[in-house]
C-alpha cells in the first residue's frame, strides 16, 4: 500500500513539477518512480517466502466492496516493469520534449496511467480490477489524442477497441462474482468450484480471453497499437510496450489457475497468439518507419506470449514470465531509440537513413544489444526466454502433433523476428552513409534510459540464473506450487537450442536476401485492413445511429409514442407468458373508498384527453395527482402521498410557464388519428393495469419490508421508516439520484441558452390597455398572498425536513415543499425581473448540497464505511449525520427547482419587453384562431406547428 499511495502523490504532484520545472520536471519524477520500485523489491524475500504482501480498506462494508491490493510473485514482476521502466521513461522525457514546454497535461496523464496500471497488477477485488483496467484505457485515449488532429481517429480505435473488450471483463466480473459468492480475485482463484462442471467456466474464460486479446493487439484486434503511434514516443515506449498492452497478459496469467487444463481455453490462445506472432512479424518486416516497425514488433511478441501461455504448463508458464521482462527490456530501449533517432536525424524513415554508426557510435552500441535481444542471440536476456518458450511449445501435451507443430510455427516466427531486427539496425547504422551528413551523437542525458534498459538486458542475460527463483514464484502464483523452474547459463544440446540456432540461422540467409524478400512482400496484399474496416464499420454505425434517431427527431409527442408502446405490450406478453397471478386483491381488504378515487381519476383521464383548451388539460391532469396523492393517503404512505400533491404543484407551476409559449388550444386533428390515439391510449392502459394487478397484488408486507419496519429504529435511531430508507439504508441510491437532479437541473440552463429558447422573437400580439389586462393591479392580492405565504411555507419545508427521521417528511419532501414557497413567490410577481428568486444562486446551492452529502458519506468512514450514518445521543436526544446528509438532498432539489423557475421565465419576459418597444405589431386577420390577450401577450404567437412543442 505504501508503493500505491506513493505512487498516487507523485501523480498528483505532477502537473506542479511539470509547471514550475518544465520538461526537466521528468527527472524529480523518475526520482520518486526509483524510489518506489526499490520499496516494492524490499518485497521480493518474503514474496519469494510465499508470504505475499496484503492490505484492505472496506470502504462499503455493507455490499463488501472492499479496496484490496495484493502483492505475489505475478503482481512484483508486473509492479517492476510499472515502476522501473516508468522511472526511464521520466528521465528520458525529461530531454526528449522541447526545453520551453511544459508538458504538464502528459506528465500527469502518465502519472495518472502509471497509477491505473500499478492498481491493476495489485488489484485483489474483481470490481477494483476492472476499474483500473478501463482507467488504462482512458490514460491511453488522451494521451494518444493529444498528439494532434492526426492521432484523433487512432485514438479512437484504441479507446472503442479496448474498452469494448473491457465490457467482456465486466460481464466476466459479474459471473464470477455471483457464482463464487466474492469479489475477493485471491480467494475465487483458490477455490474454482464456480468454474467446474458448469457453463460459467467456459464462458468466463472465453470472455476473459476477449477482454486479453483487444488490449494486447492480438488478431484481429491488432491494428489499434501501430495506429497508436501517431501519440509521442514516450507514450509509445510506456504504454504501449512496457505497460499497457502487457495488461491482457497480466490478465491471461492472473486467470490461468482456473483455465489452464480448459482445451477452449489453451486452443484460442495458442491459435490466436501464434497467428499473432507471424503476421505482426510480417508486417514488421515490410515497414519503412521505426516507430511502426517497432509496433508490429510489439504485436508479435505479445503473440509469442499469448501463446505460450495458452499451452498452460509450468514451464510454459515460467517462459511468459521471463519473456516479459525481456520484451519490456528490449522493447523500451528500441522505442527510446527510435525517438532518439528521430531527434538526432530529422527522420525515422528507413529509406532516409543509414550508416549512422559512425556519427552516433553510442546508439549505434544500444540500439545493436536491443535488436539482439529482440532477435535471441545468446548470451542476451532475449535469447534465454525465446529458449524457454521453445521448449514450452515442444512439451505442450495434447495431441501427438501439437508439440511439433506449435514449434515449427515458432521458429518460423523467430526467423521473421530476426530478419525485422537486422533490418532496423542495418537499415539506421549499417551500408553507406546517408545524405544526412549533420547529424551528431545524443547528449549522455537523452541516451541514459536507453542505455540503462539495453544493458539490463545484457546483464540479466549474463546472471540468467539468478531469474529461477522469481520464475519459479510466478508459476506458483499461476496455478501451479512447487514447480521449480530451472534456467542454465549454458544450455545443453536440446531441442530448443537446436531450435534457436535454426532460426538465427534461417534469420541470417532472410537478411541476405531482404530484397528478394521484399518484392514478394509487395507483390502480395490484403484486400483489406485493420484500419479500414475499423473505420467503415465505425461509420456506418454512427449512420445508423443518426437513421434510427431520425426517427424520433421531432418535437411531436406521437413520434416517440410507438415505441414505448410496443416495448410496454412485449413486457405486458412477458408478464402473461409466464403466467403472473391477476386477480383480486388476497387478503380481500380493499374499500369503498378506493373504488371512488378511482372512478375520480378515471372521469379526469378522460376529461383531460376530451378537452382542446391546454389549461383546461393542464388543470384536469393536476386533478388526476392530486387524487393519486389522495389515494396514496388512504393506503397509509403519508410520504409519498405528500410528496405526489407537492410535485403537482410544482408541475402544474412549470407547465403554466411552458404554456405562455404555446397556442390556447390543441391543433385539431382527424377522426382516424384520434381514434388510433385511443385504441392505443387503451390498450397500453390495459396493459399498465394488468401488470400492476400482476406485479402489486398484495397489501402485506415483503420480508424486506418487515425487517425495515423491526429494525429501523435500533440501527439508525429513526422511526419515519421511508426515511431511514432512503438517508440511512439506502443513501447512496440517494445520493446518486439527487446527483442527478442536480445534473438535471443544469441542463434545463444549458438546453435552453442553447437553443436560445430564452431569446424568443417579438409577439405578433400586443399588450393591450383594459384593465383586464393590466398584470400589475389584478396580481396584487396574488402579491399579498405571497409574500405572507411564501416565507410561511419555506419555514415549513424547514421544519418537515428536520422531522423526517422520527416522522413524516425529510430532505426530498421539504425541498419539495420549499419549491412551492418559492414558486407561490415567483408567479406572483407582476414583473418576472423583480422575482425574489431570482437574486438566488442555483448552481451555488446545488453544488453545495452535493458537496454537502458527498462530505457527509466520507464522515462515515469514521464507523467504517462510505455515507455510514454516524449516531450520537445527548440525553434523550439522538442525533444523526444523516440528518446532515438530508440537508444536502433538501438543497439539490430547491436548486433545482430554482433553476426551472429562474430559467424558464426568461423567455416570456424577453417577450414582454419587445412587445412593450414594438408598438407597431400587427394583429391577425378575423377569422384565425387567436389566444388569449394575457397568453398571447406572453408566448411569442402562434406556432409552426401548433401542439408540437
Amino acid at each position: 500500500m505504501t508503493v500505491f499511495i506513493g505512487l498516487a502523490a507523485t501523480a498528483a504532484a505532477a502537473p506542479l513539477l511539470a509547471s514550475w520545472l518544465g520538461r526537466a520536471a521528468g527527472w524529480p519524477l523518475a526520482g520518486a518512480f526509483a524510489v518506489l520500485t526499490a520499496i516494492a523489491a524490499s518485497q521480493a524475500p518474503d514474496i519469494l517466502a510465499g508470504r505475499p504482501a496484503e492490505f484492505a480498506w472496506a470502504w462499503i462494508p455493507s455490499v463488501d466492496a472492499v479496496f484490496r491490493l495484493r502483492l505475489d510473485g505475478l503482481g512484483l514482476l508486473f509492479t517492476m516493469l510499472v515502476l522501473g521502466i516508468g522511472a526511464l521513461i521520466m528521465a528520458y522525457c525529461g530531454r526528449y520534449f522541447a526545453p520551453e514546454s511544459s508538458q504538464s497535461r502528459f506528465y500527469t496523464l502518465m502519472g495518472i496511467f502509471a497509477v491505473a496500471m500499478l492498481g491493476l497488477v495489485l488489484a485483489d477485488d474483481l470490481l477494483l480490477l476492472f476499474v483500473f483496467w478501463e482507467l488504462t484505457s482512458i490514460c491511453s485515449f488522451f494521451l494518444i489524442g493529444g498528439a494532434g488532429d492526426k492521432a484523433v481517429r487512432p485514438a479512437m480505435r484504441a479507446l472503442v477497441l479496448t474498452a469494448g473488450g473491457g465490457l467482456a471483463l465486466l460481464a466476466a466480473v459479474a459471473l464470477v462474482s455471483v457464482h463464487a459468492g466474492t469479489t475477493q480475485l485471491s480467494v475465487i482463484l483458490s477455490d474454482l468450484a464456480w468454474a467446474q462442471g458448469s457453463w460459467v467456466g467456459p464462458t468466463v474464460a472465453v470472455l476473459v480471453i476477449i477482454a486479453a486479446i483487444t488490449k494486447s493487439a492480438q488478431v484481429p484486434f491488432h491494428f489499434w497499437l501501430p495506429g497508436a503511434m501517431a501519440a509521442s514516443t514516450p507514450v509509445s515506449a510506456y504504454l504501449h510496450a512496457a505497460a499497457m498492452v502487457k495488461a491482457g497478459i497480466y490478465l491471461l496469467m492472473r486467470f490461468t489457475p482456473a483455465f489452464h487444463d480448459l482445451a477452449l481455453w489453451n486452443a484460442l490462445l495458442v491459435t490466436a497468439g501464434l497467428a499473432t506472432a507471424i503476421y505482426g512479424a510480417l508486417l514488421a518486416f515490410r515497414q519503412n518507419d521505426l516507430k511502426t516497425l517497432a509496433a508490429y514488433s510489439t504485436v508479435s511478441q505479445l503473440g509469442y506470449l499469448v501463446a505460450i501461455i495458452g499451452v498452460g504448463t509450468y514451464y510454459a508458464l515460467g517462459a511468459a514470465a521471463l519473456h516479459t521482462l525481456a520484451h519490456a527490456l528490449f522493447k523500451a530501449t528500441l522505442f527510446m531509440m527510435v525517438g532518439v533517432i528521430d531527434h538526432q536525424a530529422g527522420t525515422r524513415d528507413l529509406r532516409d537513413l543509414g550508416g549512422l554508426r559512425s556519427a552516433m557510435p553510442v546508439s549505434a552500441v544500444v540500439t545493436g544489444v536491443a535488436a539482439l535481444s529482440t532477435a535471441g542471440v545468446p548470451p542476451l536476456l532475449g535469447f534465454y526466454s525465446k529458449e524457454k518458450i521453445f521448449a514450452g511449445f515442444v512439451d505442450s501435451g495434447g495431441p501427438v502433433w501439437a508439440g511439433p507443430v506449435f514449434g515449427v510455427l515458432a521458429v518460423v516466427a523467430a526467423v521473421l523476428t530476426f530478419g525485422y531486427s537486422a533490418r532496423f539496425w542495418f537499415g539506421v547504422f549499417g551500408g553507406p552513409l546517408s545524405k544526412r551528413t549533420d547529424v551528431r551523437e545524443a547528449s549522455a542525458a537523452f541516451l541514459l534510459s536507453p542505455a540503462i534498459t539495453g544493458a539490463a538486458g545484457a546483464v540479466l542475460g549474463l546472471g540468467v540464473v539468478t531469474l529461477a527463483p522469481y520464475a519459479s514464484q510466478v508459476v506458483a502464483d499461476t496455478g501451479f506450487p512447487g514447480h521449480p523452474v530451472e534456467i542454465h547459463l549454458v544450455p545443453g544440446l536440446t531441442v530448443d537450442l537446436g531450435m534457436s540456432i535454426v532460426a538465427i540461422a534461417l534469420g541470417v540467409a532472410l537478411h541476405l536476401g531482404r530484397a528478394r524478400v521484399y518484392a514478394l512482400l509487395d507483390r502480395v496484399r490484403a484486400p483489406f485492413t485493420g484500419d479500414g474496416v475499423f473505420d467503415r464499420l465505425l461509420d456506418g454505425t454512427v449512420r445508423a445511429g443518426h437513421g434510427a434517431g431520425d426517427l424520433t427527431r421531432t418535437f411531436s409527442p406521437a413520434a416517440h409514442l410507438p415505441a414505448a408502446i410496443v416495448l410496454l405490450g412485449v413486457l405486458g406478453g412477458a408478464t402473461f407468458w409466464w403466467g403472473m397471478p391477476v386477480g383480486p386483491s388476497q387478503d380481500g381488504v380493499t374499500r369503498p373508498t378506493d373504488w371512488l378515487v378511482v372512478a375520480c381519476v378515471a372521469v379526469g383521464v378522460v376529461a383531460a384527453a376530451a378537452v382542446s383548451s391546454r389549461i383546461a388539460a393542464v388543470v384536469l391532469l393536476g386533478v388526476v395527482g392530486a387524487l393519486m396523492g389522495i389515494w396514496f393517503l388512504l393506503l397509509g404512505a403519508v410520504d409519498v402521498a405528500l410528496t405526489q400533491l407537492v410535485v403537482e404543484v410544482l408541475t402544474v407551476v412549470v407547465m403554466v410557464l411552458v404554456l405562455r409559449r404555446l397556442p390556447l388550444r390543441f391543433h385539431r386533428t382527424g377522426a382516424a388519428r384520434r381514434g388510433l390515439a385511443a385504441a392505443l391510449a387503451i390498450g397500453a392502459g390495459v396493459l399498465v393495469a394488468a401488470g400492476t394487478l400482476a406485479l402489486t397484488n398484495r397489501r402485506e408486507l415483503s420480508e424486506v419490508s418487515a425487517w425495515l419496519m423491526a429494525n429501523s429504529y435500533e440501527e439508525t435511531g429513526g422511526i419515519n421508516v421511508v426515511n431511514t430508507i432512503l438517508v440511512d439504508f439506502r443513501a447512496l441510491d440517494t445520493l446518486g439520484e439527487v446527483t442527478v437532479v442536480g445534473l438535471a437541473a443544469l441542463g434545463i440552463v444549458a438546453l435552453l441558452d442553447t437553443t436560445r429558447l430564452t431569446g424568443a422573437p417579438p409577439s405578433e400580439f400586443p399588450l393591450g390597455t383594459g384593465p383586464e389586462e393590466n398584470v400589475e393591479d389584478n396580481a396584487i392580492v396574488a402579491r399579498t398572498v405571497g409574500r405572507i405565504m411564501a416565507p410561511a411555507i419555506v419555514l415549513l419545508s424547514l421544519y418537515m425536513l428536520f422531522r423526517g427521521h422520527n416522522d413524516h417528511g425529510g430532505g426530498f419532501i421539504g425541498a419539495l415543499v420549499a419549491g412551492a414557497g418559492l414558486a407561490l413567490a415567483h408567479v406572483a410577481a407582476a414583473n418576472p425581473r423583480r422575482s425574489p428568486i431570482r437574486a438566488l444562486p442555483y448552481v451555488p446551492i446545488i453544488a453545495g448540497g452535493l458537496m454537502l452529502a458527498l462530505a457527509t458519506g466520507l464522515l462515515g468512514y469514521i464507523d467504517g464505511g462510505f455515507l455510514r450514518p454516524l449516531h450520537l445521543d445527548i440525553g434523550s436526544l439522538h442525533l444523526s449525520s444523516a440528518v446532515v446528509f438530508d440537508v444536502g438532498v433538501y438543497l439539490i432539489v430547491v436548486g433545482a427547482v430554482i433553476a426551472a423557475l429562474h430559467r424558464m421565465s426568461i423567455a416570456p419576459l424577453l417577450e414582454r419587453d419587445t412587445v412593450a418597444h414594438n408598438p407597431k405589431a400587427e394583429r391577425p386577420a378575423d377569422d384565425e384562431e387567436t389566444e388569449s390577450p394575457m397568453v398571447a401577450a406572453t408566448s411569442g404567437g402562434r406556432d409552426a406547428e401548433e401542439g408540437e412543442l
